[in-house]
């Protein structure tokens, strides 16, 4: 099946190993994708809520295609979050096109992109991790709830509707939190002349310039794959937030699933094949 080539792709805010992740949708995206480099803005596996008794096979799938990417060429950046902070004792490791940094900058049509988590900016995560913590599990509960009132729902011809942002958008506390967010990033973006400033962490898809004296810089967030489904794709000099949707998959998904087991049948045979030669 021909796949899209994209230059840049960034994706955050996974949380593979929680209730709330949509990593079977995300399998399918980057299943249809051929980047040349892909960037993982953390919180790619929730480290936090991880459960030996929960990480069903889609979420396994989605690191076997993230390590297929890498083995066939894409040079695949991991930034560490705060969902899996752990990782960051192995910060500045590179295994041939795999690297796992704590922030990234890339040179992009003679322009820098400064890509990091952001979770930085967040005073709950620096000084109380406890509180953010049991937050998150709350999230996780309140996205699962979410789900089945939405199947509800869906089975009576209705929209569907998010807990979550209906939270966020009546409590001024949250819109001020994200309004804080963006100001404090692209303030240090433009002091330090960066072009783009790429951040995750907050869930909330973006795109916008934002200007100050000191200049102008291009504000993006790559939203989550919890909620919004949502993904950043740079190609030809332009930026574009990509939105998943079920429609365009529904037909495509036995395909992907057939195209492994095919590579998979390819390589057992060539193994299969070199042992019959030794013997």
């Amino acid at each position: 099946m021909k796949k899209r080539k994209v230059e840049l792709v960034v994706i955050s805010d996974v949380h593979l190993g929680t209730f709330g992740s949509h990593a079977k949708e995300l399998y399918n995206y980057l299943s249809s994708i051929k980047p040349k480099t892909l960037v993982l803005n953390g919180d790619i596996i929730d480290v936090w809520q991880f459960r030996k008794s929960y990480f069903p096979k889609a979420h396994l799938k989605v690191i076997q295609k993230i390590i297929s990417f890498a083995s066939k060429g894409t040079k695949v950046y991991y930034i560490t979050g705060n969902h899996d902070e752990m990782l960051r004792k192995f910060s500045d490791m590179n295994m041939g096109n795999f690297a796992l940094v704590d922030k990234l900058v890339l040179d992009l049509d003679d322009k820098k992109a400064w890509i990091f988590h952001g979770d930085v900016f967040d005073a709950s995560v620096q000084h109380s991790k406890w509180i953010a913590k049991l937050g998150g599990l709350g999230y996780d509960y309140l996205i699962l709830s979410n789900r089945f009132v939405n199947w509800c729902l869906s089975k009576i011809g209705r929209e569907p509707y998010s807990f979550s942002k209906k939270i966020k958008a009546s409590v001024k506390k949250a819109v001020k939190h994200i309004s804080d967010f963006e100001k404090t990033a692209t303030e240090l973006a433009i002091e330090k002349k960066y072009d783009y400033v790429v951040c995750g962490h907050i869930h909330e898809p973006k795109m916008i310039h934002k200007e100050n004296k000191n200049g102008t810089t291009l504000y993006l967030n790559s939203g989550d794959w919890v909620e919004n489904l949502t993904a950043l794709e740079y190609n030809k000099k332009r930026w574009k937030i990509y939105s998943y949707s079920e429609a365009n998959y529904v037909e495509e998904e036995n395909l992907f699933e057939m195209e492994d087991i095919l590579s998979n049948q390819i390589v057992a045979s060539a193994l299969f094949s070199k042992q019959n030669i030794l013997l």
